[in-house]
């Protein structure tokens, strides 16, 4: 067996942990933190699993797991797809799944991007039909960059001119306008290899380190069948987009569990913000995966993850649950 790696950024209790994980389950030293001193196209690597924590925000990692994966190495989560994937898009696919989403709407960004200029959206008719984007997705609503994450850039907003307001602060950021889901109940859940979920009871208006802290409101029958409903959604949605390691977060309102953000391909594994048991379910989860995929590996052949919506695309099958 190769070396399984994981890559990673400031992050210090999840990666020390995956790391002990994996070498007491296997009683040898296989895993360690990944090491680069020179990158060249074309070579392999000394991994045969590379756990990603980083790449979403540093190119030259991204390139580097691009050719690692093109050696044979099985990247998690897909770097291919990863960066392809954007919150937009998943809201699309999820609705063609049956997944229930907030009503959405694309904002263009408030800034020309660089190296453009107004003639580049001439196939935008101005002014935008503001107000049939807003009757459909309703005030108050959310404002939030469609390939972001970490609650980076996120507006509330209560009208169309509180939204236009915001909007000129964002720059060059594509937004996305949002339904509002005021909610009785909300989970965060861990998706890993595509059949394991950790569903977690979550609050998002807690400050960030009692998140966690939430009780489920729902009881009895109707709890035990919503989260049935948010397993499967849950499974729908990470087998559509091939992610091994991803998050999927729900607002529940009348009962209905409503996919809010699950575009979340490194998701938060800190034991200071998750807690102890879903720290240890996560670490536990991640490294058995890995070693997994570290047995199946196969020398010279692509040990990713693709998504059904890919796979099917690509031998020109109807995707299973696409509607």
């Amino acid at each position: 067996m190769k070396k399984i790696g994981i890559l990673y950024g400031m992050e210090n209790s999840f990666p020390e942990a995956f790391i002990a994980r994996v070498n007491e389950k296997l009683g040898k030293t296989v895993a360690e933190s990944v090491t680069i001193d020179k990158l060249l196209q074309g070579r392999e690597t000394e991994y045969s699993v590379i756990i990603d924590r980083i790449s979403q925000d540093v190119p030259f990692y991204r390139a580097y797991l691009k050719n690692a994966a093109l050696q044979g190495t099985a990247v998690i989560n897909n770097p291919f797809w990863w960066s392809a994937d954007e919150k937009f898009f998943n809201n699309c696919l999820a609705k063609s799944l049956g997944v229930p989403v907030p009503e959405t709407a694309l904002l263009p960004s408030k800034d020309n991007p660089d190296g453009t200029t107004s003639q580049s959206f001439r196939n935008l008719k101005m002014p935008l039909d503001w107000q049939g984007m807003s009757d459909e997705v309703g005030f108050p609503a959310y404002m939030k960059p469609h390939d972001g994450g970490g609650w980076k850039n996120v507006y509330q907003v209560d009208s169309l001119e509180d939204m236009w307001q915001k909007h000129n602060q964002t720059g060059q950021l594509v937004m996305m306008l949002q339904e509002e889901i005021k909610f009785d109940d909300y989970f965060r859940c861990y998706a890993i290899g595509g059949s394991e979920v950790r569903i977690m009871p979550y609050n998002p208006l807690n400050p960030h380190e009692s998140r966690y802290n939430a009780a489920i409101q729902a009881k009895g029958e109707e709890a035990k069948k919503l989260l049935s409903t948010i397993e499967d959604y849950v499974l729908r949605l990470n087998t559509a987009l091939g992610y091994d390691f991803n998050t999927v977060e729900f607002a529940v309102r009348d009962g209905i569990p409503y996919a809010i953000d699950f575009c979340n391909p490194a998701p938060d594994a800190d034991i200071n913000s998750v807690g102890q048991e879903n720290f240890e379910w996560v670490v536990e989860a991640s490294a058995n995966l890995a070693i997994r995929r570290a047995e199946a590996f196969k020398p010279n052949t692509m040990n990713l993850t693709w998504g059904t919506f890919v796979s099917h695309a690509v031998i020109g099958e109807r995707v299973p649950g696409l509607g």
